[in-house]
């Protein structure tokens, strides 16, 4: 009995432990905007300014994008965006859902059509490049409301 407790308690021990210490080895927060010295006019920021007043608009379904090669589908993409704005813009934002959705859908597709989900399609240089992809049509949907877009989920289902 004492052997059957034991079997029992010591995985949850070791992932407890396991989840103290990767917290205490998390390297601290980078900070998301750049210093500027204010005598140097030409100079600018290698990052965008954080925004004061954020706010998210999460669309309600995730994106199912196929992947296609050959006229087969080889896998399907599932993406949960959501659109980063201040709280100012979020009415107007999700009253813009639709329209959104459908620029980021037909952006996915092109992304999917030109190679962007083949090989390792989560390495930073890719993914950065998608976000900024989707950042451009989700801007020319909703204007300058949307500041950014994150990637929540992301996953490749192989068919």
């Amino acid at each position: 009995m004492l052997r059957r407790i034991i079997l029992l308690v010591l995985p949850v021990l070791a992932l407890i432990a396991g989840a103290f210490a990767g917290e205490a080895l998390r390297p601290p927060p980078e900070p998301t905007t750049v210093d500027q010295p204010d005598d140097d006019p030409s100079s600018t920021p290698t990052e965008r300014p954080v925004n004061e007043n954020p706010a998210w608009m999460s669309f309600a379904n995730q994106f199912f994008v196929p992947v296609m090669r050959n006229g087969n589908m080889r896998a399907l993409m599932i993406l949960t965006l959501s659109l980063e704005t201040s709280n100012d813009g979020l009415t107007t934002l999700q009253s813009q859902e639709h329209r959104l959705r459908d620029a980021i859908l037909r952006q996915l597709l092109i992304e999917s059509n030109t190679g962007a989900f083949d090989g390792n399609y989560t390495a930073e240089p890719n993914l950065r490049r998608l976000r900024e992809a989707l950042l451009q049509v989700a801007q020319a949907a909703g204007g300058d409301l949307v500041h950014a877009v994150l990637i929540q989920d992301i996953a490749r289902q192989e068919h």
